[in-house]
């Protein structure tokens, strides 16, 4: 069996970094995807996705998402059932998210292009001998929490 979802989306919401009572970062939040294709003089149509992240994926995506901000996530589905407070089953479908990445942002400045790493810094540089030693994944403009702790860098570091 194989469950994999790759979605690129818009954050929904402000996020808020929850932790579980034992002490496991958790955060929610949904995404929107434009369709592909729309009919001849209707709106562009979204559809929404609830995503769930948990420790330092989640920590990552709080950390450098925002409202509004493009994403991309990949993970796996999952379906899962809880009975609301008026005794009612409720069923939810959830993308739960194994890898988040940047994306480029749209440029309006630029007939319309998209810009490889929009507002993110290039990697630090780096010493010749620890070059070697951990080449980041970013050569696609696509970082993870581990490029950026691999990095070294402080918080300040990163202009967002």
């Amino acid at each position: 069996m194989y469950n994999k979802v790759i979605m690129l989306g818009r954050i929904t919401q402000d996020l808020e970094l929850k932790t579980t009572p034992s002490g496991v970062p958790v955060l929610s939040f949904s995404i929107a995807v434009d369709r592909r294709f729309q009919t001849k003089g209707e709106e562009k149509k979204s559809d929404f996705f609830n995503c769930v992240a948990w420790r330092n994926e989640a920590e990552f995506i709080s950390r450098f998402w925002t409202k509004g901000r493009p994403i991309l996530i990949e993970g796996e589905l999952q379906n899962r059932s809880y009975v609301d407070k008026n005794n009612i089953t409720r069923y939810i479908t959830e993308i739960i998210v194994d890898r988040a990445s940047f994306t480029g942002d749209k440029r309006p400045e630029s007939n319309g292009g998209y810009q490889q790493n929009a507002g993110f810094p290039e990697p630090p540089p780096q010493h010749p001998a620890e070059a070697a030693n951990s080449a980041p994944s970013a050569s696609n403009g696509s970082y993870t929490a581990q490029d950026f702790a691999a990095s070294g860098a402080a918080d300040d570091d990163y202009p967002f």
